[in-house]
């Protein structure tokens, strides 16, 4: 699962709540200060791999009469392409790097505001945040299948895409995220 600007707001509070519930921190502030930092860790970070796929993006449609021609498959193209840039610009596309790395940057944000105090290892805290943001993408493919079920039995019939769509999904998605006590 690839995350979205709209799953950061979820997930910042998943991790928060994992850190602010976790026995292993000292100290920690309000969990509103720990989801804001995390939610703004986050966002940054997937506005960067947002880049990368304009970046791909713009470099297909440049091509595309060549791509054309070449009968080319645009996804995988579109894939390599960004792969590439990926590699040059030091971004990890691979799930548990990328994690793995996203879940350090939070970690140290969290220590350059001395939001939390612990006295275990680094890596300890980055595997608790790293677990958090592992258990939320498979919430989420759960809760995803869950909304599209009664989307399909829903008692109006709403157009994929559009904004009404858009806020009902977002609607049930939330009560299915509270029923599992994500928020």
């Amino acid at each position: 699962m690839k995350l979205k600007l709209q799953h950061a707001p979820y997930v910042a509070n998943k991790v928060a709540l994992d850190l602010f519930n976790s026995p292993i921190l000292e100290e920690k502030v309000s969990i509103e200060r720990l989801q804001r930092k995390i939610l703004d860790v986050m966002q940054t970070d997937i506005q960067r791999e947002l880049m990368l796929d304009e970046k791909a993006r713009i470099l297909l449609e440049q091509n595309l009469d060549e791509i054309e021609f070449m009968r080319a498959d645009e996804r995988q193209l579109f894939w390599m392409i960004k792969k590439q840039i990926a590699e040059e610009e030091k971004f990890p596309l691979n799930w548990d790097d990328r994690y793995s790395e996203l879940s350090f940057k939070i970690l140290k944000a969290l220590n350059a505001e001395k939001l939390i105090v612990y006295s275990l290892s680094d890596n300890v805290i980055k595997n608790l945040i790293f677990k958090a943001i592992d258990s939320y993408s498979k919430i989420y493919e759960d809760a995803e299948s869950i909304v599209l079920e009664k989307l399909k039995n829903y008692k109006k019939k709403l157009i994929v895409g559009s904004d009404e769509y858009e806020l009902v999904f977002n609607k049930l998605y939330e009560e299915e995220l509270k029923k599992k006590g994500y928020l």
